[in-house]
């Protein structure tokens, strides 16, 4: 099975940038997750593409019984190191060979459908896999907002508004992301950019139905400046996240 991917290449500094204190992961998406899926004793949870073991943590500290899949060897070295109580495995998410059929309460996908091609062969080993009364919980950059190459941040300096600029929408597309810019050493990692309809259609196709969808904002506050109250009323304007609640129909 081939696993080789540029997540390797960035592994380390993923892994510093989870753990600090601030971070998008552990201020908005973590509390949220944990309260959307409501890890418990005896729960198995599957979090695919799950990097270093960030969220994976957290379920085993709520008594889950996790099983981690990420196809970066190297995140999945650290999450061994890191997370006692989890199972990990290198895999690529299209193919789980080894997760038995309907064996898992719940399977959670954080920040990384984005970066996933196949997502039609991810959702059909998912619908596999989960339990006739599991669900999918699907986390990704808001892909209304957040569209790499075509959305920016603007200023009118006559109605003194900050908005946000987006140059398209519906269509899909695929973009180097630099992990470093403005540094001399240049790693990137691949990112799709998807209209909200696609994701509905593929998952409809695989036997799915969104059962609830939320938006989340950045925690985030602006420092003293002239901008810093519309900076801060845009960001509870404009989501960061968009997480979807998905069953099997």
């Amino acid at each position: 099975m081939k696993t080789d991917t540029s997540w390797n290449n960035v592994s380390d500094w993923y892994d510093e940038l989870l753990t600090g204190s601030d971070t998008y992961q552990s201020k908005v998406i973590l509390p949220n997750l944990l309260r959307l899926v409501a890890p418990k004793k005896g729960m198995k949870i599957l979090d695919l593409a799950c990097g270093q073991g960030f969220f994976s943590e957290a379920f085993v500290r709520e008594g889950a019984e996790v099983v981690g899949v990420d196809i970066s060897s190297n995140l999945i070295n650290i999450a061994k190191e890191r997370v006692r109580g989890a199972k990990f495995f290198v895999s690529s998410a299209d193919k789980l060979l080894f997760i038995p059929d309907h064996s898992v309460d719940a399977v959670v996908i954080t920040l990384a459908i984005q970066n996933i091609q196949n997502i039609s062969e991810v959702f059909r080993e998912v619908k596999r896999a989960l339990s006739p009364s599991g669900k999918m919980f699907l986390v990704l950059n808001h892909p209304s907002f957040r569209i790499p190459g075509a959305s920016a941040w603007g200023f009118d300096e006559i109605s003194k508004k900050q908005y946000r600029r987006i140059d398209s929408y519906m269509t899909e597309s695929k973009h180097e992301i630099d992990m470093h810019p403005g540094k001399g050493k240049t790693d990137v990692t691949v990112s799709f950019h998807r209209p909200l309809q696609v994701y509905f259609k593929v998952l409809a196709n695989n036997g799915f139905a969104v059962s609830r969808l939320e938006e989340w904002i950045s925690h985030k506050e602006s420092g003293k400046g002239p901008r810093k109250v519309e900076e801060d009323r845009t960001r509870k304007e404009f989501p960061l996240f968009l997480c979807m609640e998905v069953f099997s129909q």
